[in-house]
């Protein structure tokens, strides 16, 4: 389409820029005061975009560097509707977060947003609520690239992962050399000729799904956590994770105990809060020099759901408490200081929360709070 121009001597373009721009200082009156050339480097040099959008999602402002960032021309996106280009699966978490935004300015979260070559790249975003003088809405969202982020976060993940299965391998290994010595024997007393064979069939098969059970588990380290969030069961993850960990706290005599008085549910990535149970019981397994047990207890807690796992260790010094999540910080000989970053990161995800406390008599408490979903 061709620029003409106007009486005044500006395209058409140029008037819409200079429209566009207008609002934006009606909206920013401080920007007014400001000199055109600081404005135009801060829009060529900022490494993050600053978008303005009406209530309606129409962007009225795009900053230039979403050339840089996503590849659009900064006026090829002025009038069309932000959440064009947020990949679909994301939509339903930014309606829940846009409904809910109260304040003049939100907490930052993560979503995809689609570049000019189709491609959904990591973003992080901070979206204020904002009125000008005649009371109407806008929001501005300032957007950043976290691709490169996302990526070491996801590799720190998987090292960690793998260095839990490489501990537990001990334990499952006894765990299951039991019951394939009974198999054994059972198979040679068959092979003798023995007359109970409908007895052993069954027993066998016991020992079978045993073995299986563990060693799904122990599968489900190894896989790459999912993103796909739905409403789970605390009672079933549970009983999960002291599947897995029982032979390991069962090589130093220390039994896991739970109480799980309801069936609460939370909604959540099933994969995602079984890694945090995992770290949490491991870490107390590893805490403890002497037999004793593990309390794993669940409640509710106002709206959240509260899980508590307490061990009988030595406790971890109040000094040290608020350091525990800084990465590759760790009181452990051989830890990695990932895991109470990841549990983190991951309950920053689920709106949950991690609490560390010192119990009276012995030993720590690690408390994951996550909001009751109820059924």
């Amino acid at each position: 389409m061709e620029n003409r121009k106007n009486n005044d001597g500006n395209t058409n373009m140029e008037r819409s820029k200079i429209s566009h721009c207008s609002q934006v200082e009606e909206f920013f009156p401080g920007l007014a005061s400001l000199p055109k050339t600081l404005l135009k480097w801060i829009d060529e040099n900022s490494n993050d975009i600053v978008t303005v959008c009406e209530e309606n999602g129409k962007l009225i402002f795009v900053s230039q560097s979403v050339e840089q960032l996503l590849g659009y021309k900064s006026d090829e996106l002025l009038g069309s509707e932000w959440f064009d280009y947020i990949a679909r699966d994301d939509m339903e978490y930014l309606k829940k977060y846009m409904d809910g935004l109260e304040e003049e300015s939100g907490k930052p979260f993560n979503i995809h947003v689609r570049d000019w070559s189709g491609k959904y790249i990591w973003t992080e975003h901070i979206i204020s609520r904002v009125r000008d003088k005649f009371g109407r809405l806008f929001f501005v969202s300032i957007v950043k690239d976290i691709t490169d982020k996302k990526e070491a976060e996801e590799m720190m993940v998987r090292s960690e992962k793998m260095s839990v299965a490489g501990q537990l391998a001990a334990g499952i290994a006894h765990e299951i050399r039991n019951p394939l010595t009974s198999l054994k024997g059972f198979l040679q007393l068959i092979q003798a000729g023995v007359s109970r064979k409908e007895e052993y069939y069954k027993i066998m098969i016991d020992e079978i799904e045993k073995m299986e059970t563990i060693t799904s588990e122990l599968l489900f380290i190894s896989k790459p956590l999912t993103d796909n969030k739905r409403v789970e069961s605390i009672d079933s993850m549970v009983e999960d994770v002291i599947t897995l960990l029982k032979p390991q706290a069962g090589l130093k005599n220390i039994e896991i105990t739970r109480n799980i008085s309801g069936n609460y549910s939370v909604f959540c990535d099933r994969s995602q809060i079984k890694q945090v149970l995992i770290n949490l019981v491991k870490n107390a397994i590893e805490a403890m020099d002497e037999p004793g047990e593990i309390h794993i207890h669940a409640f509710i807690q106002k709206q959240y759901v509260t899980v508590d796992v307490i061990d009988q260790g030595a406790g971890i010094p109040e000094e040290l408490i608020h350091k525990l999540g800084e990465p590759f910080f760790t009181t452990k000989q051989n830890g990695t200081g990932l895991g109470i970053m990841i549990i983190q990161q991951i309950l920053e995800k689920h709106d949950g929360e991690l609490e560390i406390q010192q119990n009276e008599s012995k030993g720590s408490t690690f408390r994951i709070k996550l909001p009751h979903m109820e059924q």
